[in-house]
Protein backbone atom coordinates (compact mmCIF):
# COMPACT_ATOMS: atom_id res chain seq x y z
CA UNK A 1 0.00 0.00 0.00
CA UNK A 2 1.76 3.53 -1.02
CA UNK A 3 1.64 6.37 0.75
CA UNK A 4 1.09 9.95 -0.40
CA UNK A 5 0.93 12.76 1.90
CA UNK A 6 -0.62 16.05 0.75
CA UNK A 7 -0.64 19.19 0.69
CA UNK A 8 2.66 20.31 2.10
CA UNK A 9 4.00 23.80 2.20
CA UNK A 10 6.63 24.80 5.50
CA UNK A 11 10.19 23.19 4.29
CA UNK A 12 10.87 22.37 8.01
CA UNK A 13 7.55 20.24 8.09
CA UNK A 14 8.49 18.85 4.59
CA UNK A 15 11.67 18.00 6.08
CA UNK A 16 10.11 15.94 9.25
CA UNK A 17 7.55 14.20 6.85
CA UNK A 18 10.30 13.30 4.43
CA UNK A 19 11.79 11.42 7.02
CA UNK A 20 9.06 9.16 7.78
CA UNK A 21 9.65 8.04 4.07
CA UNK A 22 6.04 8.18 2.31
CA UNK A 23 6.11 7.17 -1.22
CA UNK A 24 4.42 10.44 -2.34
CA UNK A 25 4.66 13.87 -1.53
CA UNK A 26 2.25 16.41 -2.84
CA UNK A 27 2.40 19.99 -3.13
CA UNK A 28 -0.79 22.19 -4.05
CA UNK A 29 -0.75 24.63 -6.65
CA UNK A 30 -3.89 25.80 -6.85
CA UNK A 31 -4.10 29.31 -5.57
CA UNK A 32 -7.92 28.83 -3.57
CA UNK A 33 -6.18 25.65 -1.09
CA UNK A 34 -5.52 27.10 2.34
CA UNK A 35 -2.85 24.67 1.36
CA UNK A 36 -1.35 26.69 -1.35
CA UNK A 37 2.25 26.40 -1.42
CA UNK A 38 3.46 29.70 -3.51
CA UNK A 39 6.87 29.74 -4.12
CA UNK A 40 8.69 27.56 -2.20
CA UNK A 41 12.42 27.55 -2.80
CA UNK A 42 13.58 25.02 -5.01
CA UNK A 43 16.51 23.89 -2.95
CA UNK A 44 13.67 22.64 -0.53
CA UNK A 45 12.54 19.98 -2.67
CA UNK A 46 16.31 19.16 -4.10
CA UNK A 47 16.83 17.91 -0.67
CA UNK A 48 14.53 15.11 -1.19
CA UNK A 49 14.95 11.80 -1.28
CA UNK A 50 15.47 9.98 -4.30
CA UNK A 51 12.07 7.16 -3.36
CA UNK A 52 10.29 10.21 -2.41
CA UNK A 53 8.23 10.83 -6.01
CA UNK A 54 7.65 14.70 -5.55
CA UNK A 55 3.92 15.48 -6.59
CA UNK A 56 2.60 19.17 -8.37
CA UNK A 57 -1.23 19.32 -7.31
CA UNK A 58 -2.71 21.65 -9.97
CA UNK A 59 -6.36 22.43 -11.01
CA UNK A 60 -7.27 23.07 -14.27
CA UNK A 61 -4.05 24.90 -14.93
CA UNK A 62 -2.59 25.75 -18.14
CA UNK A 63 0.28 23.31 -19.84
CA UNK A 64 2.66 26.04 -20.07
CA UNK A 65 1.89 26.92 -16.05
CA UNK A 66 2.16 23.42 -14.92
CA UNK A 67 5.03 22.35 -17.22
CA UNK A 68 6.97 25.60 -16.01
CA UNK A 69 6.46 24.46 -12.66
CA UNK A 70 7.02 20.80 -13.33
CA UNK A 71 10.52 21.98 -14.50
CA UNK A 72 12.12 24.16 -11.77
CA UNK A 73 10.92 22.07 -9.05
CA UNK A 74 12.13 18.63 -10.96
CA UNK A 75 8.54 16.62 -9.93
CA UNK A 76 8.26 13.27 -10.70
CA UNK A 77 4.43 13.00 -10.75
CA UNK A 78 1.52 15.63 -11.64
CA UNK A 79 -1.74 15.31 -9.52
CA UNK A 80 -4.88 16.64 -11.86
CA UNK A 81 -7.56 17.88 -9.71
CA UNK A 82 -10.09 19.63 -11.91
CA UNK A 83 -12.05 18.85 -15.31
CA UNK A 84 -8.51 17.82 -17.34
CA UNK A 85 -9.46 16.37 -20.61
CA UNK A 86 -7.79 12.41 -20.75
CA UNK A 87 -5.30 14.34 -23.87
CA UNK A 88 -4.47 16.81 -21.60
CA UNK A 89 -3.36 14.54 -18.74
CA UNK A 90 -1.69 12.10 -21.66
CA UNK A 91 0.61 15.37 -22.57
CA UNK A 92 2.77 15.07 -19.49
CA UNK A 93 3.08 11.16 -18.88
CA UNK A 94 6.14 10.69 -21.14
CA UNK A 95 8.16 12.88 -18.60
CA UNK A 96 6.04 12.13 -15.11
CA UNK A 97 3.05 9.89 -13.47
CA UNK A 98 -0.17 11.23 -13.63
CA UNK A 99 -2.47 11.11 -11.33
CA UNK A 100 -6.27 12.08 -12.25
CA UNK A 101 -8.11 13.13 -9.03
CA UNK A 102 -12.43 12.54 -9.29
CA UNK A 103 -14.57 13.84 -6.88
CA UNK A 104 -16.95 11.17 -6.15
CA UNK A 105 -20.56 10.71 -4.59
CA UNK A 106 -22.99 7.75 -4.25
CA UNK A 107 -24.06 9.10 -8.09
CA UNK A 108 -20.73 8.97 -9.24
CA UNK A 109 -20.58 7.36 -13.06
CA UNK A 110 -17.26 5.38 -12.70
CA UNK A 111 -17.57 4.97 -17.15
CA UNK A 112 -16.60 8.24 -17.52
CA UNK A 113 -13.33 6.86 -16.91
CA UNK A 114 -12.80 4.64 -19.30
CA UNK A 115 -11.73 7.68 -21.91
CA UNK A 116 -8.52 7.92 -19.00
CA UNK A 117 -7.45 4.68 -19.77
CA UNK A 118 -3.83 4.11 -21.00
CA UNK A 119 -3.84 8.01 -20.31
CA UNK A 120 -2.80 8.24 -16.93
CA UNK A 121 -1.15 6.04 -14.39
CA UNK A 122 -3.43 6.50 -11.45
CA UNK A 123 -6.71 7.64 -10.06
CA UNK A 124 -7.73 9.95 -7.16
CA UNK A 125 -11.15 9.10 -5.29
CA UNK A 126 -11.72 11.83 -3.06
CA UNK A 127 -14.83 12.97 -1.55
CA UNK A 128 -16.86 15.41 -4.03
CA UNK A 129 -17.15 18.62 -2.95
CA UNK A 130 -16.71 22.46 -4.53
CA UNK A 131 -13.14 22.75 -2.81
CA UNK A 132 -11.26 20.39 -4.82
CA UNK A 133 -10.26 18.15 -2.16
CA UNK A 134 -8.86 19.10 1.17
CA UNK A 135 -12.96 18.95 3.04
CA UNK A 136 -11.82 16.09 5.34
CA UNK A 137 -14.94 14.49 4.32
CA UNK A 138 -15.24 11.09 3.36
CA UNK A 139 -17.51 9.32 0.93
CA UNK A 140 -19.16 5.83 0.85
CA UNK A 141 -16.89 3.13 0.24
CA UNK A 142 -18.62 1.14 -1.03
CA UNK A 143 -19.05 2.35 -4.22
CA UNK A 144 -15.54 1.96 -5.20
CA UNK A 145 -17.04 -1.63 -6.15
CA UNK A 146 -18.97 -0.36 -8.99
CA UNK A 147 -15.26 0.75 -10.68
CA UNK A 148 -14.01 -2.41 -12.63
CA UNK A 149 -11.28 -0.45 -14.70
CA UNK A 150 -7.65 -1.34 -14.73
CA UNK A 151 -6.22 1.97 -13.57
CA UNK A 152 -4.56 1.85 -10.23
CA UNK A 153 -5.95 4.11 -7.58
CA UNK A 154 -5.28 6.24 -4.47
CA UNK A 155 -7.92 6.39 -2.03
CA UNK A 156 -8.22 10.14 -0.53
CA UNK A 157 -11.12 11.96 1.27
CA UNK A 158 -11.28 12.73 4.87
CA UNK A 159 -8.72 9.70 6.02
CA UNK A 160 -8.08 9.77 9.56
CA UNK A 161 -6.08 8.23 12.82
CA UNK A 162 -10.40 6.81 13.61
CA UNK A 163 -10.60 4.91 10.06
CA UNK A 164 -7.52 4.74 8.59
CA UNK A 165 -7.93 0.77 10.02
CA UNK A 166 -11.03 0.12 7.76
CA UNK A 167 -9.05 0.73 4.40
CA UNK A 168 -7.68 -2.50 4.98
CA UNK A 169 -10.80 -3.99 4.89
CA UNK A 170 -11.47 -2.73 1.46
CA UNK A 171 -11.02 -5.20 -1.07
CA UNK A 172 -10.23 -4.21 -4.32
CA UNK A 173 -7.69 -5.37 -6.58
CA UNK A 174 -6.83 -1.54 -7.84
CA UNK A 175 -6.20 -0.15 -4.75
CA UNK A 176 -3.05 1.27 -4.90
CA UNK A 177 -2.30 3.83 -2.32
CA UNK A 178 -3.95 6.15 0.08
CA UNK A 179 -3.42 10.13 0.44
CA UNK A 180 -2.76 11.40 3.60
CA UNK A 181 -4.11 15.02 3.88
CA UNK A 182 -6.02 17.77 6.06
CA UNK A 183 -6.91 15.12 9.38
CA UNK A 184 -3.41 15.17 9.70
CA UNK A 185 -2.73 18.52 10.27
CA UNK A 186 -2.26 20.95 13.50
CA UNK A 187 -2.57 23.80 11.37
CA UNK A 188 -3.61 23.97 7.23
CA UNK A 189 -0.10 22.77 5.44
CA UNK A 190 1.16 22.19 8.80
CA UNK A 191 1.23 18.30 9.15
CA UNK A 192 1.42 16.48 12.56
CA UNK A 193 3.98 14.26 12.98
CA UNK A 194 2.81 12.21 15.82
CA UNK A 195 -0.18 11.39 13.72
CA UNK A 196 1.53 10.49 10.41
CA UNK A 197 3.26 8.18 13.10
CA UNK A 198 0.60 6.33 13.70
CA UNK A 199 -1.10 5.73 10.59
CA UNK A 200 2.21 4.90 8.66
CA UNK A 201 2.18 2.51 11.13
CA UNK A 202 -1.32 1.24 10.63
CA UNK A 203 -0.88 0.75 7.08
CA UNK A 204 2.04 -1.26 7.27
CA UNK A 205 -0.53 -3.71 9.44
CA UNK A 206 -2.23 -4.00 5.87
CA UNK A 207 -2.02 -6.92 3.94
CA UNK A 208 -0.87 -5.22 0.29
Amino acid sequence: MRIKVCGLKYPDNIADVAALSPDYMGFIYYSRSPRFIGELDEDVLETLPDHILKTGVFVNASVERVSKTMNKYGFDALQFHGTETPDYCALFRPKVQVLKAFGVDEDFDFGRLEAYENKVDYFLFDTKTAAHGGSGQTFNWSVLNKYTGSVPFFLSGGLSLENLAEVGNINHPMLYGVDLNSRFESAPAEKDINKLKEAFNIIKTFSK
